[in-house]
């Protein structure tokens, strides 16, 4: 992570990081306008943001407060740093997305600039094969409806404030992740997240029974949202080609060493 700054004064983290203000965040809720039409030509249309500048500025503080989340539980932070990686790399999309959901945040998409069919055509007849291949895919308004309908799925369960967060720890505390070193601890670290959560459900809704398992089905639909879709509309308006990722894993462990 230390050659991810060099010679970047002003750099992708620091811009990132920068945007901590959460107190933007409801003032800058973007209207949710945007109709996705049902046939298939227009939901494989590209789609990119109608704002990208506020769009960015506020995905970039629920990316923040995502891994702050992380980095504040003990539990976590206690765990080996590749077991650490691992289930960032695994789990930061289904966060990011329960906290635009618990941050109420809405955005608006337009189609991208390049979506013509025959204007791509026309830009592919100048491009390198190479050029070509390094092409990477924007993001469609079907995978746009996709992310959307996960959002309206949460809203209408109302979470409150203690499901999200158990919420969110039984996503991070993943054992299905591949090469874990503590993975005992990690498969009981989600039990305990679930049993919580279920233990705040029917404390607040005990007339609801079939409210837990709607939770679930809510969380598993949130887990198939790309993260390709997540950082090539939210991310790459601000961090063009870097990897995210590996900004992530900077995020995380230069906000570990300095706590």
């Amino acid at each position: 992570p230390d050659n991810i700054s060099v010679q970047r004064p002003h750099t992708i983290l620091y811009n990132i990081l920068s945007w901590r203000d959460s107190s933007r965040l409801n003032d800058n809720k973007l209207n949710h306008n945007a109709t996705v039409h049902s046939c298939n030509c227009e939901q494989r249309r590209a789609a990119c943001l109608k704002n990208p500048k506020a769009s960015c500025q506020i995905a970039s503080s629920v990316l923040v407060k995502t891994v702050c989340f992380m980095r504040s539980l003990p539990s976590f932070s206690h765990l080996p740093s590749g077991d650490q990686v691992a289930l960032l790399r695994d789990c930061w999309v289904p966060l990011f997305v329960l906290g635009l959901a618990q941050e109420k945040i809405e955005f608006e998409v337009t189609d991208a600039p390049d979506s013509s069919m025959l204007r791509q055509i026309l830009l592919g007849q100048g491009q390198t094969e190479k050029e070509a291949e390094e092409r990477r895919p924007q993001p469609t308004l079907a995978q746009v409806h996709k992310l959307k309908s996960c959002l309206h799925r949460l809203w209408n369960l109302d979470l409150s404030p203690k499901e999200y967060a158990y919420l969110k720890g039984a996503i991070l505390f993943n054992p299905d992740v591949q090469a874990l070193r503590a993975l005992p601890f990690i498969e009981g670290l989600q039990w305990e997240a679930q049993r919580a959560l279920q233990g705040v459900v029917l404390l607040l809704h005990p007339e609801d029974t079939g409210r837990f398992s709607r939770i679930l089905l809510a969380a598993s639909a949130i887990q198939t949202v790309s993260h390709n879709l997540v950082t090539e509309l939210f991310f790459k308006p601000l961090i063009g080609n870097a990897d995210l990722f590996d900004l992530l894993r900077e995020m995380l462990f230069v906000q570990h060493d300095n706590r």
